[in-house]
């Protein structure tokens, strides 16, 4: 198969099964979630549609941060290079860590002369890796190293759930998959691998769809996957007008070529980070009566993500001056979101999502 959404034929192949599920409003979703009725893989709610004044604020992103972008994409692809060579299949987990791929993939190739595959998976909090995408990879690249790859990390929730699933999968079936995971910003110490610690905000965070191939999140929902399908996305080829999903990729392209200078050091897992972000996590669930820590969205992106895809209760922000979190503040105010200012925070911003008592 080769589905390969809004991008070119050859930046990506997504083992996602295309369905046409109808979307839920966010409030009756966010209801089901809340009162365990439902996961969230269940239901999709619709995309945010970008004002021109929000637009404006993602172009305005994308210029302050496309060289930092475009030196950590280097600073990733050296180091892939180095470590794998031509031996490697980047598989990026659908839908944020899509266009990183896609970036690798073509840094690989047209920079470093190594052409090499890309696949996009679903990967869902509580119900693992696509097992089905993983056996399809092993049997097209066989004797390849997989690369997983994501934008960035927050908590490391889905740092946790590729170790369990790819542990689970190796002792099912006798293989001896690696379930490091290569981010561009790790800001909890968590990823295996990463360009920087550096809560900024990765651009590509800031809009759905329409940067990320017109493809939804991953669906995993019985009605419409069955045992032998990959996870499920819905295709907005409605927004096709709208796309700038190669813009972006082309735009960053562009600078990524033009660079001479970057760091050849790439960052580990850092336990020292790891435990300051892990103590960091429990005082907000302390400060706000929180028992899930999947309630806590730490980081630009998180933020970004749960403001878009969710009901937070308050964004909890370092700086309101910062210009990284404009778009923060534009999409709280627009849902009338508490914004909640606190120099002492550790990341530059974190979504809260309020309990039902």
């Amino acid at each position: 198969m080769n589905f390969s959404g809004s991008y070119l034929k050859n930046d990506v192949n997504f083992l996602l099964k295309i369905i046409d599920m109808k979307e839920m409003d966010i409030k009756t979703k966010e209801s089901l979630i809340q009162n365990g009725k439902k996961h969230y893989s269940q239901m999709l709610s619709p995309e945010y549609k970008p004002t021109k004044e929000y637009l404006n604020i993602f172009y305005n992103a994308f210029e302050l941060n496309r060289i930092k972008v475009s030196k950590n994409i280097l600073t990733l692809a050296n180091f892939l290079k180095d470590k794998f060579d031509k031996n490697q299949v980047l598989i990026s987990l659908a839908r944020g860590g899509t266009p990183v791929g896609v970036l690798l993939k073509r840094t690989l190739r047209d920079i470093f002369n190594i052409e090499v595959p890309h696949y996009s998976i679903s990967i869902i909090r509580d119900k693992e890796v696509d097992s089905n995408a993983l056996k399809y990879i092993l049997q097209n690249n066989p004797n390849k190293e997989f690369v997983f790859i994501d934008g960035w990390t927050g908590k490391g929730v889905i740092k946790n759930e590729l170790k369990k699933s790819i542990d689970n999968f190796n002792k099912k079936y006798s293989t001896s998959i690696s379930s490091d995971l290569f981010v561009l910003a790790d800001i909890s110490g968590k990823a295996d691998y990463s360009a920087t610690n550096e809560d900024y905000l990765i651009p590509s965070s800031a809009l759905n769809s329409t940067v990320s191939g017109l493809v939804s999140r991953s669906i995993l929902n019985e009605k419409f996957i069955k045992e032998s399908d990959f996870h499920g996305c819905k295709y907005y080829s409605e927004f096709s007008k709208n796309d700038l999903s190669l813009w972006y990729i082309d735009e960053l392209m562009k600078s990524i070529k033009n660079i001479k200078n970057y760091s050849k050091e790439i960052v580990a897992q850092n336990r020292d980070l790891e435990l300051k972000a892990e103590n960091f996590i429990n005082s907000i669930k302390i400060a706000f009566n929180i028992g899930n820590i999947n309630h806590i969205k730490p980081g630009i992106g998180e933020s970004t993500r749960v403001l878009l895809r969710r009901v937070p209760y308050a964004i909890l922000i370092q700086d309101k001056n910062l210009i990284e979190i404009e778009h923060i503040l534009k999409l709280a105010s627009d849902k009338d979101i508490k914004i909640i200012e606190d120099k002492s925070l550790l990341f530059k911003a974190v979504g809260i999502i309020k309990e039902k008592n």
